[in-house]
């Protein structure tokens, strides 16, 4: 995936600090940054795609990635078991 979507990204209007917060306050407010982001869904894509650990992602924590990383993983197993 090009990261060309980066360009247009609501975060570069911000300082970095801002979406690798240090308590949960920090994340309501960087996720209310990319609830208004044109590329928020690139953003989470390329994120989960590259295991991106820290950080607020297209509007995501580190937790809820690694829940749908998680839940993309039963998918795959469960879709491949059909087959």
């Amino acid at each position: 995936m090009s990261a060309e979507w980066m360009a247009d990204g609501k975060c570069r209007e911000y300082a970095p600090e801002t979406f690798f917060p240090r308590d949960g306050m920090g994340v309501i407010v960087a996720q209310r940054i990319c609830a208004t982001c044109p590329v928020a869904s690139e953003c989470l894509v390329y994120a989960l795609d590259n295991h991106i650990d820290h950080g607020v992602w297209g509007g995501k924590s580190e937790r809820e990635r690694r829940r749908l990383l998680r839940e993309r993983r039963r998918l795959r197993l469960f879709n491949r078991d059909l087959h």
